[in-house]
Order: structure tokens, then C-alpha cells, then sequence
């Protein structure tokens, strides 16, 4: 089942032994081999939510389920700018937001593995899931953050006993902290971005979407910062059609904050618009990623779809949390980007539309 994961480089399969974040022969990122292996005769109608599809996962046989019940989450109809489009609800996951997802497979692998230490950086949602699925797995956990990460997100870290260590400046500053701390043998990386793990964890989220609308969806919204949400949504179609369940693909529509907008720059612009790209401030903190790990695979992947990326402004993205709490959706900036990417693309892309919203409300300052 491992030969599902391989170096995106060099092409060698993940070590059979250890828990490395990066290929040891050539530095590589890890990422999925080809199709992931989805049977609809497969699903485990007894088991809990994204565990009902590990046949998917390609973890090893042995590897224990680690679960707080994340998954089946809701998808619910509203209407924006004069048109309907389905919400899924993944700040309903355990710990209020769509990292769960990432996080419960990787954490069975890394159990797997005989990992008992683990270090993560994160803007706070990763961090949080990592440091919740750390206690359920009895894994001792540090969680590197910037020290701008909003209060809630740094105190629903500490609560699950991890060691939260802030680190001043931008995002990058804690995810070079980190990388230190790897190097220098205190914990293997428990990364939401680097481990390839958690794309199969997201990709439950394109199945849900099929089951619950009874057809694919024609588009599908979602914030992008290191990619791996919309690369594993992505993942997921392409199993459903490899697997003769759907005709097409649908298409996938990134969004990020103009503050901090790489794939936005780099599709609309080409190459010469990331000389333009700043790890600026904004709201949406989440994706406030200057080099995205998935970068490549995620461009390459919405291509594919026919899709695109875009861009929000400051000011729409607040406009964003206010618009989507007056439907009943409370979410964080990071998830609001999507509301005003749906104007004008709502009355214009492919029906039925989906947008994702990644994270509760209840974890901003």
C-alpha cells in the first residue's frame, strides 16, 4: 500500500522505515503516485467518518485508527449574489477546522512508525488539529506559531498539552524554527504540508461532496496557502473518475489574499508575477504563504480542471466574514476569501458550486 507515496523529484518511494518529511536522496517533496486506489465496493459502512474510506489512505496495515470523529461534515445550501451555492462546513471538524482531516491518517502513520516525539509550525489551525490528534495518540507535541497566530488558536494549542513556541516575524520565520529544531534530532516534522499523508484524508472530501449532492459538483471553491486542500480535493475527483464514477472533473477554483497571492501571481502573470509577491499582512492568516509546498502540484492540477485562481483585497475578505455570518455561517477571514471570489464566477461557472469553508469563526481574536 506505500507505493501509493513517492518523491515528486526522483521518484523513489517513501523510506519503508523512519518518518521523513522530505526524500533523503534528493531533498524531494513527497506526493501521491498516480491514482488513489478509491472503490466504491470498499467503503466501511461501520466506520466513522474519513475512516470509512481507508481502503484510499494507503497506510500500513497495521497502522491504528486515531480519531476524534472527523469528516461527514455538512454541506448546506444558500444563496450568494442571487445564486445558489453549497457550503461545506469544515470548521464543524473536531477541532474547528478542515485539518483534521490531514491530521488523523498521519498521525496513525506516524504511530505506525513508532514516532512518540513530534514537532509542527502553524498559523494556528494545523497546529491546533496536530496538537489535538498528538494527545488522543499519546505523541508528545511542540507547535511552533508566529507570534501574530490569534489568541484562541495559541490557547486551544496549549490546552492540548503541546508546547506552543511563538516565533517573531512572518510565517516563514516559525517554519525555519522548526526545521532547526528537526535538524537538530528534537522530534520528527509532523507537517500538514510536507508529509504526504493527509492529501488522502482530504481527498474524503470530494467523496462526501459526491454523496452528498448524488453528482460532482460543476465548480469548487476553496482558500489556498501551502495547496495541499484544493491538491487533495483535486486527488479525490480524479480517484472518482479513474474509478468510473464521475465523466469530469470539476473545476477547481483557488483563492488567496492579494496580500499574499504566489499561484495567483504565478497563473495570471507567469513566472515574472512572483518578483511582485510579498508575505504581506492580512486577515485571511491562514494563507499567508509566500512559497507554497504544493505549489507546482496544485497549479498543474487546477490547469487541468480548466480552473483558476484569484486574488481577494483586505476589505472584501472582512466583508466576507460579515456576509457569510448573516447566512448563519460563522468562519474565520481565512475561510471568508471565498465569498468574494463568488461574484461574478457564481453566475458563471459550472452548477452545482461549491465553496469550502476551512475554519470556525470562534478560533479568531
Amino acid at each position: 500500500m506505500m507505493v501509493l507515496y513517492q518523491c515528486t523529484n526522483c521518484r523513489r518511494p517513501y523510506p519503508a522505515e523512519g518518518a521523513p518529511h522530505r526524500c533523503l536522496t534528493c531533498g524531494g517533496v513527497f506526493g501521491i503516485n498516480g491514482d488513489l486506489p478509491y472503490d466504491p465496493k470498499k467503503i466501511d459502512g461501520a466506520a466513522q467518518g474519513i475512516w470509512r474510506y481507508r481502503h484510499a489512505f494507503g497506510l500500513p496495515d497495521d497502522a491504528p485508527v486515531v480519531t476524534l470523529g472527523e469528516g461527514e461534515t455538512p454541506l448546506v445550501e444558500a444563496e450568494a449574489f442571487e445564486q445558489p451555492v453549497h457550503f461545506k462546513l469544515e470548521y464543524l471538524n473536531p477541532t474547528g477546522s478542515f485539518k483534521d482531516r490531514i491530521t488523523a491518517p498521519e498521525m496513525s502513520f506516524l504511530l505506525s512508525r513508532g514516532v512518540a516525539q513530534a514537532v509542527e509550525d502553524s498559523s494556528g489551525n494545523a497546529g491546533a488539529s496536530f496538537a489535538a490528534y498528538a494527545a488522543r495518540a499519546g505523541v508528545r507535541a511542540r507547535v511552533f506559531v508566529p507570534d501574530y497566530a490569534s489568541g484562541p488558536k495559541r490557547a486551544q494549542i496549549e490546552a492540548y498539552g503541546a508546547e506552543l513556541v511563538p516565533v517573531s516575524g512572518p510565517r516563514s520565520n516559525a517554519a525555519e524554527a522548526v526545521l532547526a529544531e528537526v535538524e537538530a534530532g528534537r522530534g520528527v516534522y509532523a507537517s500538514h504540508a510536507y508529509q504526504p499523508f493527509g492529501l488522502a484524508g482530504l481527498a474524503t472530501i470530494a467523496y462526501e461532496l459526491y454523496e452528498q449532492l448524488g453528482q460532482a459538483p460543476g465548480t469548487v471553491f476553496a482558500p489556498v496557502g501551502q495547496g495541499s486542500l484544493l491538491l487533495g480535493i483535486g486527488l479525490g475527483f480524479a480517484a472518482l473518475k479513474g474509478a468510473g464514477i464521475i465523466a469530469q472533473l470539476p473545476k477547481l477554483i483557488g483563492v488567496q489574499a492579494a496580500a499574499c497571492a504566489p499561484l495567483w501571481a504565478l497563473h495570471t502573470l507567469g513566472p515574472t508575477g512572483l518578483l511582485a509577491v510579498h508575505e504581506g499582512e492580512t486577515l485571511a492568516e491562514g494563507v499567508r504563504i509566500r512559497r507554497p509546498v504544493h505549489g507546482d502540484a496544485v497549479l498543474k492540477m487546477v490547469q487541468e480542471t480548466g480552473g483558476t485562481f484569484l486574488a481577494v483585497d483586505e476589505e472584501n475578505i472582512q466583508a466576507g466574514v460579515v456576509d457569510l455570518a448573516s447566512l448563519g455561517f460563522y468562519v474565520e477571514p481565512t475561510s471568508a476569501i471565498v465569498w468574494d471570489a463568488l461574484l461574478p464566477a457564481a453566475l458563471t461557472e459550472p452548477d452545482p458550486v461549491v465553496a469550502i469553508l476551512t475554519g470556525s469563526g470562534l478560533k479568531s481574536n
